[in-house]
This record gives structure tokens, C-alpha cells and sequence, in this order.
């Protein structure tokens, strides 16, 4: 009776097998068992090691020595003449109460079948969960999981060649560098190669390779996967490894340097990475709206980015005490232009900053003319009597789509005032300055002339979103270049009273900083300029615009006011 339910129970294991292959094509994964000794030359297993009899569970056999045709890879039997062979197992097992162990190799954290496969179909198909085996351990340095398919197995070629030339598995035990592309290993290769180049040149030595990988791996390959990490980044891209993303933000940041002809941060590299291609739905339909948003709003009535957005950003990014690291200066090529430069080597002295100059022509061919080489000669000249790093680039565009565009790479963008928003309607809807004002991302350090020593600043606050902006800088300033801060109430634009000056002073007073504060029952523009002077204020600190474009447009505003009218640079923070 017994074997006759056997033949019942291998027959009904004959159709599940049907089945299993029908549900792995429609859903692309395999359903055949993996050879073993493919899989040990492919991934370079190494010297065996007896481990002794074990409970195995029956979900990590993946894989046969000699029979991985003959089932499938839930050991389901493929093979008819099978039948009997496998109906007696099952008997053995009900009158006996029990199967003789198997023999497997295990291959990180799966086995595979060295003798005893009708066993191990037999006890799957009764629903046990672990069988008897004595194992034998093939070492390694690539892991196998049970979900091990046959295509990742090239993956798991690559890698374990890659560890055969480098050694990373035994210079820096633990590294996991997994990729889910194939193709990629080589080009870690030549990181590690290209790095072991620069540290030769750097210490004046053959640089052993073992020694670069591990430096690779400390300098290079680390500090970037612990900003991904930081920056969620791996959540961005649930399908990929760290590794997968160390190499995407290493291309997309060599990419955008090449673009805007400066350095850009890992950091900076792999949030616009996210931003511009990852597949949750919240990032896609966040690029939607801003394309939808861009196409049917005209430049005069667009909005920018929220308030307090680049602050969150440049906390995010984890860059050190100092808050403009790298500060775009617009360079137009006159007298003026030249005093927006000079403002800015200052700025980045104190900041201990980078300058990122920027020349706009109106066509490319002028990119490489006379008049175009001067103005990278005088800049470069500036920049090194200053002792302050900076390079310039030149680009052909509109002056200010191009310092909005480039800003976001930035801190900080200084500017010449030489065209302030005038009080004319159609004045203030084509002028470049309010536009430049409404869409760069960054605080904008506006110089109507001269360049100011910026020995004292003060901040005209009315507490809206924006004027915080503007208190955190002022606290930063006051703080970290040590100069005296003057606080003064500002005009609302909108409607109701004026802000007071509790908020700012109990904000100032909890990080530690000393202001005068100068509170005015109707503060107007010439109101601030007055405190300005009589003060010796000689930098002006203030939110952004507070009305929405179109009414700002048609009512004009206190921040328009102040760019015409005051002689003193303005901060102004969004």
C-alpha cells in the first residue's frame, strides 16, 4: 500500500514540476537547479573544509554535483524513469522513519547535492523543513543566497575575479561590494588604478597594490557609501546595491563637473542623482509638476524654491563649520563686475571659501575672444593676489538663467547691482535682477559699488519665513567672522503689523550672540538706510521677497526699494 501511495505522491511531484517551470517563465526567474561544478570555477571556490554532519534547511539546497537536470529547483523530479527509484525513497522514509544523511557542498549560504537528490525530493515533497547532511565547506570570498538565480552567477563571476586580482576580501574583511550590473568590476579596477597613480605622485613611491586598495577603500570608495547612507540614497533605488550607487554618483559627478567645469561633491552629486532619476513615485511626480510648472508659468511670475530649502540642504550635506564654502561670483568684465569679485575674495577669505567665477557672452563664438581671455587673465590674477582658490568659467547665455542654473552647486552667489528693479510696472516684470532674486535657489550678496569691509551688518527683520532665513545667516556671521550685529524692524509686505524683534532676540540670545537692536514703530526704507549709517552698518541682511510674483510685481516691494537705493551690499536670504 505503501509504495502505490509513493507512485501516487511522485506522479502529483511530476505535474507540480509542469507547473513550477510554466510559473518561472512567466515571471522570469529560473526554475533549474545550479550545477556545482560551474559554480565552484566561476567563483573561484578554493581549498574544501569538512564541517561534520549537520541540519541543513532544504530551501538552501540550490544545486546538484551530477543531477541538476533531473529536478527542479524546489527538487521537484523532471524525469519519468525516476519513478520507481524515487517511490522507494518515500517508502524507506514511511516504514523506517527516517533517511540515511546526504553528502553537499556548501557555498556560502547554500549547498548543493553531492550524493542522495532523490532524498532530498522525498523529503521537500513530505513538507520537512531541514534534512541530515554531511557537509563539506568550499571557501570563497563571493557570498551565495538561496535566491541565488543562474544570471546572477555571471555577476558572481566578475566579483569573485575581482577579488582574485585585488584581494579586497582579505585587506579589508567585511567590504561588501555586490553589484547588480554586470560589466562593472572593471571599472572598479581602474579606480583602484587611478588612485594608486595619484598616491604614488602625492608620496614620490611605488605605491604597493594591496596598499592603494585598502587607501581605496578608506578614502575614496567609504566616505562616498557613508553619504549615500546618510542621504538615504540606497532608498531612492530599492533594486540596487551601494556599490551599484558608488559607481552611478562617481559617472553622474564626473558628468557634472565636466558640464559646469568645477568640482562638485559626492554629496551634492548623489542628492541631484536621486533627484533627477530615481523611480519613486513621489520623485517622478515631483519632476512632472516642476517641467508642467515650468512650461506654463512665465519667468516673471515664477516662484522659486520654498523658503528655508537651501538651508536644509547645506545642513544636510554635513560640509564643515562654515556655511559658503563655495561662493559663484557673476563676472561681467567692467569696473563693476570687477568690485562684485573683489566683494566676494573678501567673503571668501574670511570663509576660507573657493570662488566659482562665472563670465556669460551673449554667443559662444565669443568664448574664446580677446575680451574673453582678459577677463580670465584679471580673475585669475585676483584670485592669487588674494590667495584664494578659485577658476573661472566662461559660457554663452542669458546672465541670469545661467547663475540660477549654476547656483545650486554653490553656497553663495555674489553679483553686481548695477541693475536694480525699477519702480516702473513693465520695469519690474522684465528686470533680470528680480528675476534672478525670485529663482536662485541661494542666498544672493548684491554690490551696488564699492566693495564694503563688512566690519559691522545689519539685519532688517519682519519674521517672515524668509527674514529666518536671514536671522540664521546673521547669527552664523556674527558669530563665526566675530563683527558686530545691529537688528532693526523691516516693513512687512503683506498684510498686518510689522514683525517685532522678540523672536530674532530670543533666537540670537539662545546661541550665544550679542546684538543691538533698534525697534522702529513704522520702519520704512529710508528708516533702515538711516539706522545703516548712523550704525556704520556696512552690509544690509534681509529676507527675500515676501508677496507672491504678481503681487510683488504690481505693488512692488521694501526689497526692491533697498537694492535701488541703498550704497551698501545686501544679503538676501530665501
Amino acid at each position: 500500500m505503501h509504495y502505490i501511495g509513493a507512485v501516487h505522491d511522485f506522479r502529483e511531484a511530476r505535474r507540480q514540476a509542469a507547473i513550477e517551470y510554466i510559473m518561472a517563465r512567466l515571471s522570469g526567474r529560473s526554475a533549474q537547479l545550479l550545477p556545482y561544478d560551474e559554480v565552484r570555477q566561476m567563483l573561484k571556490g578554493r581549498v574544501s573544509r569538512p564541517l561534520g554532519l549537520q541540519d541543513i534547511p532544504i530551501a538552501a539546497i540550490v544545486g546538484s554535483v551530477g543531477r541538476y537536470s533531473d529536478f527542479t529547483r524546489s527538487f521537484l523530479p523532471l524525469q519519468d524513469k525516476d519513478e520507481e527509484r524515487w517511490a522507494r525513497v518515500q517508502v524507506a522514509v514511511l516504514e523506517l522513519g527516517g533517511l540515511p544523511p546526504i553528502d553537499v557542498y556548501q557555498i556560502g549560504e547554500v549547498y548543493f547535492v553531492k550524493d542522495g537528490n532523490h532524498r532530498v525530493s522525498v523529503a521537500r515533497q513530505m513538507g520537512a523543513t531541514h534534512i541530515q547532511a554531511y557537509v563539506t565547506q568550499i571557501e570563497t570570498g563571493v557570498p551565495l543566497l538561496p535566491d541565488v538565480q543562474p544570471d546572477d552567477l555571471i555577476l558572481k563571476a566578475e566579483y569573485a575575479g575581482f577579488l582574485e586580482e585585488t584581494h579586497l576580501d582579505q585587506v579589508r574583511p567585511g567590504v561588501d561590494l555586490n553589484m547588480t550590473v554586470p560589466g562593472q568590476y572593471d571599472k572598479l579596477k581602474e579606480h583602484i588604478e587611478v588612485h594608486r597613480h595619484y598616491m604614488g605622485l602625492e608620496q614620490r613611491r611605488e605605491i604597493p597594490y594591496s596598499e592603494a586598495v585598502a587607501h581605496w577603500v578608506d578614502q575614496v570608495y567609504g566616505p562616498v557609501v557613508e553619504t549615500i547612507r546618510e542621504r538615504g540614497i540606497l532608498w531612492e533605488f530599492p533594486e540596487r546595491t551601494e556599490t551599484d550607487l558608488y559607481l552611478w554618483v562617481a559617472e553622474h559627478r564626473a558628468e557634472l563637473e565636466e558640464a559646469l567645469g568645477w568640482e562638485v561633491e559626492p554629496a551634492a552629486a548623489a542628492a541631484d542623482l536621486a533627484a533627477r532619476f530615481s523611480p519613486r513615485l513621489r520623485r517622478m511626480a515631483a519632476r512632472l509638476c516642476e517641467r508642467i510648472q515650468d512650461a506654463l508659468t512665465p519667468d516673471s511670475l515664477e516662484e522659486g524654491p520654498p523658503p528655508g530649502r537651501w538651508r536644509q540642504e547645506r545642513l544636510a550635506s554635513r560640509r564643515g563649520e562654515r556655511l559658503f564654502v563655495d561662493i559663484l561670483v557673476g563676472i561681467g568684465g567692467d569696473a563693476a563686475g570687477w568690485s562684485a569679485l573683489d566683494q566676494a575674495l573678501l567673503v571668501a577669505q574670511r570663509e576660507g571659501a573657493r570662488l566659482r567665477g562665472l563670465h556669460v557672452v551673449p554667443v559662444e563664438g565669443q568664448k574664446e575672444g580677446e575680451a574673453a581671455r582678459a577677463v580670465q587673465a584679471e580673475f585669475d590674477r585676483r584670485c592669487a593676489a588674494s590667495s584664494v582658490p578659485g577658476n573661472l568659467v566662461i559660457e554663452a547665455g542669458q546672465v541670469g538663467r545661467s547663475i540660477c542654473r549654476r547656483s545650486r552647486w554653490t553656497d553663495l552667489v555674489v553679483v553686481n547691482l548695477a541693475h536694480p528693479p525699477l519702480p516702473k510696472l513693465l520695469a519690474r516684470l522684465t528686470s533680470g535682477f528680480r528675476l534672478l532674486l525670485r529663482r536662485c535657489p541661494r542666498p544672493v550678496l548684491a554690490v551696488p559699488g564699492a566693495t564694503s569691509s563688512l566690519s559691522r551688518v545689519l539685519l532688517a527683520y519682519d519674521e517672515s519665513p524668509k527674514a529666518q532665513e536671514a536671522l540664521f545667516v546673521a547669527t552664523y556671521i556674527a558669530g563665526q567672522w566675530r563683527i558686530p550685529l545691529v537688528v532693526t524692524s523691516m516693513a512687512g509686505d503683506g498684510p498686518g503689523k510689522p514683525g517685532g524683534l522678540s523672536r530674532a532676540q530670543q533666537y540670537l540670545e539662545a546661541h550665544g550672540i550679542q546684538a543691538r537692536f533698534v525697534e522702529e514703530r513704522a520702519p520704512s526704507t529710508e528708516t533702515i538706510l538711516g539706522i545703516a549709517d548712523a550704525e556704520q552698518c556696512d552690509l544690509i541682511l534681509m529676507g527675500g521677497y515676501r508677496r507672491g510674483p504678481a503681487v510683488e510685481a504690481v505693488l512692488d516691494s521694501a526689497v526692491n526699494q533697498l537694492l535701488r537705493e541703498s550704497r551698501w551690499p545686501l544679503l538676501i536670504c530665501r
